[in-house]
């Protein structure tokens, strides 16, 4: 159930998005509300358990990684319950001063994305009391790694340009397993599951022409949790079918051995997002309200939430995927004025040649990790 919530905030999460490219996980947001709700009393307790009413269980992976941390200042001593959620290694202290805060946060960041998200999304402040931070990495090569090339698309957005493209053959039953294609709210959409070589494999999402991101993305998210009869695979594709990005054929040739050719580009996107310019998706209206405090689960001291965001990065490419996403809430003092301080074969060819999604899935949980939309591939570089 832990999944499918996590999942279910991904979703809507990306039902927002506009059509430039992006990337966003909602499971980096989930553990920090997951951490807040138990925690938190009243209107605000409410909302954000309605979003995120149990733990996430991170999975056990060697090509994912979330790390959490809390900073707090002295001024805002840690209950007992909460210091015991949060073991030490976890806790780190706030002096108030941001020229000494900011550092230590971004080095935070940096270390544990390994530079790719070089700074906390959040800036200290003289009123920060309390920081809580995720930090999610996903690192995996290909199963079968793609050939370096360049694709040419005749129509669509991206006709007429030289693009970095990735060109891989599959032969087998097995490997037209890979592609299916979803009945979804979006109409139909394309998806191609990219294996990992170890735990974490890539879905992409192509919708019909004039989709938009906000409509193909959470659609896709949606149907990887459906059952397998709701899509049908590649190796049952009528050709007479259309299907977004796909055709069918059938060509002579030395034996019936089943064969699927994608092409597709190399990408690297960037999101960053305030989470606050829509509190309800997250269920943190309520607890961003200063006249009163939300948290006596955390703190003696009132506070409430006063910075909200997200900064994430995803590159895919010929050998494998990357992404991180550093997520971060700030807190401050909430229903007083803080004091004023002086510190601071049968060939199935599919063709992702127009913007399309992606999704990065734990494969034994079903966990998005990540998910995104891909408007601007790279260029070719003869």
């Amino acid at each position: 159930m832990t999944t499918t919530n996590a999942n279910a905030l991904t979703a809507r999460w990306a039902s927002t998005v506009d059509d430039g490219g992006t990337v966003l996980s909602g499971a980096g947001v989930y553990v920090l509300l997951a951490l807040l709700g138990p925690n938190a009393c009243g209107p605000a307790r409410d909302e954000l358990l309605a979003v995120a009413p149990e733990p996430l269980e991170i999975p056990d992976s060697p090509t994912a990684r979330m790390a959490t941390a809390v900073w707090s200042r002295a001024e805002a001593p840690l209950t007992e319950a909460f210091t015991a959620a949060v073991p030490p290694d976890r806790r780190r202290p706030l002096t108030g001063d941001p020229d000494v805060d900011q550092p230590a946060l971004d080095a935070w960041a940096s270390e544990q994305t390994r530079g790719a998200v070089p700074a906390m999304p959040i800036r200290a402040e003289r009123d920060t009391l309390m920081v809580l931070a995720s930090a999610l990495s996903v690192r995996t090569a290909w199963a079968e790694p793609f050939d370096d090339g360049v694709q040419r698309p005749e129509t669509g957005p991206w006709a007429g340009r030289d693009l970095a493209g990735l060109h891989r053959r599959t032969r087998g039953a097995a490997g037209l397993d890979a592609l299916r294609v979803a009945d979804t709210a979006a109409g139909p959409v394309t998806l191609l599951t990219v294996a990992g070589a170890q735990d974490v494999d890539v879905v992409l999402a192509l919708g019909e022409p004039g989709q938009a991101a906000g409509a193909v993305l959470p659609a896709a998210i949606t149907a990887l949790a459906g059952p397998a009869e709701s899509a049908g695979t590649a190796g049952a594709l009528d050709p007479d079918r259309a299907a977004p990005g796909v055709t069918v054929r059938e060509v002579e040739a030395a034996d019936d051995t089943p064969e699927l050719v994608v092409s597709t580009v190399r990408f690297t996107v960037r999101g960053a997002h305030d989470l606050l310019k829509e509190p309800e998706l997250f269920g943190l209206r309520a607890a961003t309200d200063d006249r009163t405090g939300h948290f006596p689960g955390i703190s003696p001291v009132p506070m409430s939430v006063s910075q909200a965001r997200q900064d994430a990065v995803a590159e895919f490419t010929g050998a494998g995927f990357e992404a991180s996403a550093v997520t971060a809430f700030a807190m401050r003092l909430a229903g007083a004025f803080f004091p004023d301080r002086t510190h601071r074969r049968r060939v199935v060819t599919v063709a992702f040649d127009r913007p399309f999604g992606f999704a990065a899935v734990h494969r034994a949980t079903g966990l998005v990790l990540v998910a995104g939309w891909v408007a601007e591939p790279e260029p070719f570089q003869g």
